[in-house]
């Protein structure tokens, strides 16, 4: 099931997207924003992680939040007691938990436990990288798709995630 995920399909199908410094913005992110909010926000060089997540879902035919906070991910779909593969991880920003957010879909761990997020404005791009599991505030899963098998994840190697912005 895992390889037939569709937002998952659509997502790895958009790692190496980057932001674009100055005046100028990826059409592909504006898109995004678009696609969660109609108008959108029309910047790059915001946090547009959520846009990114909620983006993937709506070209699958699936609604998001429609919101560009990563927490209201916290209150999407079906809560999950642990990852699975394609689920919605949502993360605290830097240490402690704070007001802030992170969002992204677990993509598989590392051999120190942590996971690995593919996720959009990661070091301003859409990437695969690692992240404590101390971050995480919750998982979620889409409310319409069946429930994933929970068990190991697959491993894989990522750089630590050193700046969601």
């Amino acid at each position: 099931m895992s390889e037939s995920l569709p937002w998952m399909q659509q997502a790895r199908a958009q790692i190496g997207v980057r932001e674009v410094p100055g005046p100028k913005h990826n059409p592909l992110v504006l898109l995004w924003w678009r696609l969660i909010r109609r108008g959108g926000i029309k910047s790059d060089e915001v946090p547009w992680c959520s846009a990114f997540v909620g983006a993937m879902f709506e070209q699958v035919g699936m609604a998001s939040t429609r919101y560009e906070s990563a927490r209201s991910w916290l209150d999407w779909g079906r809560r999950l007691p642990e990852p699975a593969y394609g689920c919605v991880v949502v993360l605290a920003r830097g240490p402690g938990q704070g007001a802030g957010g992170h969002v992204g879909f677990v993509a598989g761990a590392d051999v120190r436990g942590r996971l690995l997020v593919l996720g959009g404005n990661q070091g301003d791009a859409v990437s695969i990288v690692a992240f404590d599991r101390a971050r995480v505030l919750g998982y979620r899963w889409p409310a319409l798709v069946p429930l994933p098998d929970v068990g190991p994840l697959a491993q894989g190697d990522a750089p630590q995630s050193t700046t969601e912005a």
